[in-house]
């Protein structure tokens, strides 16, 4: 891949991702890149921290809507997002066992199937278009749901094409069963928790900090989001296969090659 094929992919919509990943990344890691900062401004500067994470999600959603998407591509992605929607509302009206939850199934589908920035788009977009129509609503938790969701898309598109696909895609979405959980924890971990030897503290270090956090996460998190990977596992077994051939044949139908226009006038 030469130089002047990256340039051409520096454009407003791929740096706005790009910058809305880092950032966001930055926003998850806050509590642990930040550890000494008195807790008046580990407060101010979370909420600035969370005003701009959303800022670029939106602005990234609305630059990738503009750039590089077909009709055809948003209204499947609007059906999708749509249908993901109704099952988080179910899942809200009848829980299921623990963190399990049906909407991370088409979350790393897209993302496999149609490519990174569409799983991103799949994942985020569930999260912000659901949000009102659950129980806990729009909050400070939502940027975290959408960045970690959309990051749920997005890895999947990177996942190795070959090979025993199924079981491939089944052990990252266990992987996300408990990775989910412990990145959108982060959202109320350093302000909420008092327990000492949990709780996050200013003044420790890294790896005191990390510590705290693990207990934490062993303590109160490990066998909700348990039962979320098995979840996530068993919708993979159970629909994964019919579901991935819906997909790829859209995204076969979908796909547009533009020819130049001296070759298209000689058929």
């Amino acid at each position: 891949m030469n130089l002047a094929h990256w340039l051409r992919r520096f454009t407003p919509a791929n740096i706005a991702f790009l910058l809305m990943n880092i950032v966001g990344l930055a926003f998850f890691l806050f509590p642990f890149w930040a550890p000494t900062l008195p807790a008046a401004s580990q407060s101010r500067a979370a909420l600035l921290l969370f005003s701009g994470a959303a800022s670029l999600v939106l602005l990234a959603l609305i630059a990738e809507a503009q750039h590089g998407l077909t009709l055809h591509t948003i209204a499947i992605l609007g059906a999708l997002v749509g249908l993901n929607t109704v099952l988080r509302v179910i899942d809200n009206i009848v829980p299921l066992p623990g963190g399990f939850s049906p909407v991370y199934l088409l979350i790393v589908l897209v993302g496999y199937t149609l490519g990174s920035r569409l799983g991103f788009m799949m994942g985020a977009l569930t999260m912000l278009v659901s949000g009102p129509l659950t129980a806990g609503g729009i909050g400070p938790w939502t940027p975290y749901q959408m960045m970690a969701a959309g990051w749920v898309g997005l890895g999947a598109a990177w996942l190795p094409r070959g090979g025993p696909h199924l079981l491939l895609l089944a052990v990252y979405s266990a992987l996300w069963g408990w990775a989910y959980g412990a990145l959108t924890n982060l959202y109320f971990w350093p302000y909420a928790i008092q327990a000492p030897d949990l709780a996050w503290q200013p003044g420790l270090n890294l790896l005191e900090t990390l510590t705290r956090y693990a207990k934490f996460y062993l303590v109160t998190s490990l066998a909700w989001d348990t039962m979320a990977a098995i979840g996530n596992v068993a919708m993979i077994a159970l629909l994964g296969s019919p579901l991935l051939k819906v997909l790829e044949r859209f995204q076969r139908r979908a796909h547009v090659v533009w020819e130049p226009a001296d070759e298209a006038l000689q058929v």
